[in-house]
């Protein structure tokens, strides 16, 4: 049994040119500490992720994720801490309290979150946070 093919309207694309492919741009490797350079870049008041980026030849998407790994602390970096601030209305702490006073302190972190209350002596809470900043 024999089936006969119309071949009208086909196009030989074999003979037809061939696409030509862009060079490819070779992958560059970055350090841990141009990561960290390049990300401490985007951290400058009035600094767009987008124009570091281009500078440095890198996505964007990139630099957001090396970001990431920055605050994890993942690029040798010291972990940046997010700290705020409230003011309790009943008590006034002025710099040079060394009479502990009445309130809480609450510092999340990245396995839970630490609280305490009752009484907070202030240099005590400036040791705190001088070694949670290292």
């Amino acid at each position: 049994m024999h089936a006969s093919v119309s071949m009208e309207g086909t196009v030989d694309t074999q003979e037809q040119g061939l696409a030509v492919k862009a060079p490819t741009k070779k992958l560059r490797r970055r350090s841990i500490k141009e990561r960290r350079e390049i990300v401490e870049e985007t951290f400058v008041a009035g600094a767009s992720v987008s124009r570091v980026a281009r500078r440095h030849d890198v996505n964007a998407n990139q630099v957001f994720y090396w970001r990431k790994l920055y605050r994890e602390g993942r690029l040798g970096a010291k972990q940046l801490l997010a700290v705020e601030v409230t003011k309790d209305r009943s008590a006034s702490v002025t710099e040079e309290a060394s009479v502990p006073s009445s309130g809480s302190i609450e510092i999340k972190l990245a396995k839970g979150s630490l609280r305490v209350f009752g009484s907070i002596d202030v240099s005590a809470l400036r040791v705190v946070l001088e070694c949670l900043a290292r």
